[in-house]
């Protein structure tokens, strides 16, 4: 069923369909094949209930378009009507250009016609609907993070004119990458069509990232300059490789900003509706952005779904991410995991099947909702991510919780009664440092910014090994590659799923750059011909192993009790002598042994052995008749101990009757 509004080619012409329940007056605006001329201005007829709508004869698919809005002009009241101002149709599914900033596109600035400023929207007849299969990717997978333009920028093997867009992730060269490593889905950074910040520009900076958007279902055309085609074509290889794909999207705000940004669609359609708005007037700021979509009113929700479903039905995209989730599920009295948004998404009959995944923090009241969330939400789960990090910087105490987050974070993920994790584990992602510049910097260096170094977070948890940024002294390069590869192994050791920044597989460094999101240029830009291969190798041998490995991509949570018919424990966390861990090897102890069930099919165990001490030692393990151990990664010999050396992980597996050789 197509949604209410926007564009629908009929018989004979095309009908246009807009909301306001502010508005006096909508206009359609036509333009030339450029976009250049307005060549008609149509006004469309109220409906009720706040839909205005027209149909025009003669039109077809390819036409140019762009709405307009009269009423009140009162800012004080959330209203901020001006016909000078052109505006984006929210349902657009396809623009002409990308977004610019323009001080004349500043929502206070008023007698400029800005229809040359703003791109126009294409009238698209609906392609013909992809069936919606079930999901690639499940939970326990592994999720490769991508920002399309800063992966292909610069691969060698992909045509020039296909770099930074998204029919570059179908090349061959790009498959081929992703297989190797195991990728059960990719998720993409935002697609969508944004504009940048508006201190950008004066700084000669761009939005890199994509998280300021102002349409919701137009993809941007320099990431899709064939438009809707695009995406479908990259799914279509991806998923002929098994390899899903989930779309990130930003719902919370748009680059609409604060009250001195500009009027480009919601705003000034309605912008006491489309976004959230406190009893004296001013714009509600949960995002730190200026500006926050109101998804308790029910013209946004269906916004939101609509534009869901249009990803599932027109792209057959596997599922999504929410930036700043809570948002969605924000009412008058805070966070409700029922709000009707996020009831409504996990019952639609199209999207209630698909991955989604939520960020489950936003600078709202009562924002940081980690583990509150319904099934079948995974939740992007940062205090694994500082779990990880303390443990390998160092800190005391943390052996503990390095254990809670190996096993999937049951103290998160398992308080309402669940079953299993829904844990989305990660060390790195696109906001903060890269793994490779967790171990190389101790402090933020973000002054290619331009805001002296003042933004990203400060405490990020990271190390350098003695020095600052790049060295040339051999053993502070093996430390840091150490360090690296202890990081990569606790993530793939890891219950749950989990997700891989694109490049961290191969060392990419943003210069202890923590918030690179203005960086459109080789900071950010994967560099492919300079990638450490044999990182990228281990990191491929890594997932292998998780793959193979059933207590790997289990999901369930860890009890210690026995499973099987043989009563072995779940889970043995184990000293290196191989007694059970007491009180105070935890507390005070930097070594351990995971042991768990459901290692190989014939009831052979793995154990995961991690040594966070500076000095090498040798683990015994657990011995049973008829099996023996050997190294997972590089088999070997059957062994009963695991030498180890200081700061680093090993993964041994129980094979029947390995110790007899066979």
């Amino acid at each position: 069923m197509s949604p209410r509004f926007g564009s629908l080619v009929k018989e004979g012409g095309v009908r246009f369909a807009a909301w306001s329940g502010a508005a006096e007056r909508i206009w359609v605006s036509l333009f030339d094949q450029q976009g250049n001329r307005e060549t008609d201005r149509l006004e469309l007829t109220p409906e009720g209930e706040g839909v205005f709508a027209r149909f025009v004869g003669g039109l077809g698919e390819g036409a140019r378009y762009g709405l307009r809005a009269g009423g009140p002009f009162a800012p004080e009241k959330g209203l901020w009507f001006d016909p000078d101002k052109l505006l984006a149709d929210p349902y657009a599914v396809q623009i002409d250009r990308s977004y610019a900033y323009d001080t004349r596109l500043t929502a206070s600035e008023r007698g400029v016609d800005t229809a040359a400023l703003v791109p126009k929207a294409v009238v698209r007849e609906r392609a013909s609907e992809i069936a919606p299969a079930p999901p690639l990717f499940r939970p326990g997978g592994l999720i490769y993070e991508v920002s399309v333009r800063a992966f292909t920028m610069r691969h060698p093997d992909i045509p020039v004119h296909d770099r930074g867009t998204l029919r570059a992730l179908a090349h061959p060269a790009v498959i081929d990458h992703l297989a190797r490593l195991g990728v059960s889905a990719v998720e993409l950074m935002p697609v969508t069509a944004w504009i940048d910040e508006r201190h950008l520009p004066p700084l000669g900076l761009a939005n890199a990232w994509g998280y300021n958007p102002v349409t919701f279902m137009a993809l941007d055309p320099r990431l899709a300059p064939g438009g809707l085609a695009d995406i479908r074509h990259a799914v279509a290889a991806l998923h002929d490789a098994g390899i899903g794909v989930i779309l990130d999207l930003v719902f919370n705000h748009t680059g609409e900003s604060d009250a001195l940004g500009t009027s480009l669609s919601l705003r000034g359609l309605d912008s006491r509706a489309y976004y959230r708005h406190a009893a004296d007037g001013q714009l509600v700021n949960d995002t730190g952005t200026g500006n926050t979509v109101n998804c308790q009113h029910a013209i946004v929700q269906e916004l939101v779904l609509d534009s869901l479903r249009h990803f599932v039905r027109e792209a057959g995209v596997d599922g999504f991410r929410f930036d700043l989730a809570p948002v969605l599920g924000r009412l008058e009295t805070g966070f409700d995991a029922d709000a009707p948004l996020l009831r409504a998404i996990r019952s639609d009959p199209l999207l209630g099947d698909r991955i989604l995944i939520a960020e489950p923090w936003d600078i709202g009241p009562g924002g940081y909702q980690l583990g509150n969330f319904r099934p079948p939400f995974l939740e992007w789960n940062d205090r694994y991510r500082d779990d990880v990090r303390r443990f390998w910087r160092g800190d005391a105490g943390t052996l503990g919780g390095l254990a809670t987050r190996l096993a999937g974070s049951s103290d998160v993920f398992a308080k309402a009664g669940e079953g299993v994790s829904r844990t989305v584990n990660f060390i790195a992602a696109h906001d903060g440092m890269t793994l490779a510049d967790l171990v190389a910097y101790r402090l933020k260096h973000n002054d290619a910014n331009g805001e002296g170094n003042r933004d990203g977070h400060d405490d990020n948890l990271s190390w350098n090994n003695g020095f600052e940024g790049p060295v040339s002294d051999p053993q502070v390069v093996l430390r840091r590659r150490n360090d690296a590869r202890a990081l990569l192994a606790t993530l793939f050791a890891s219950r749950g799923t989990i997700m891989l920044t694109a490049g961290d597989e191969f060392g990419r460094s943003q210069k202890g750059n923590n918030n690179a999101y203005a960086q459109d240029n080789e900071l950010t830009w994967l560099d492919w011909s300079g990638r450490d291969q044999e990182l990228e190798r281990y990191v491929a041998a890594l997932s292998r192993l998780r793959r193979s490995v059933p207590a790997l991509t289990e999901t369930g949570f860890l009890s210690g009790r026995p499973v099987g018919g043989d009563a072995i424990p779940d889970v043995e966390w184990l000293t290196e002598a191989g007694r059970t861990m007491r009180e105070r090897d935890w507390h005070d102890g930097r070594r351990l042994a995971m042991v768990m069930a459901g290692g190989t099919p014939d009831g052979g165990r793995l154990a995961i052995v991690v040594n966070g001490d500076e000095q090498p030692t040798t683990f015994v393990l657990p011995d049973r008749n008829g099996f023996g151990w050997t190294a997972a990664l590089d088999g070997g010999p059957a062994v009963d101990s695991q030498p180890l050396a200081g700061r680093s992980v090993a993964f041994m597996i129980e094979r029947k009757d390995a110790s007899n050789g066979e």
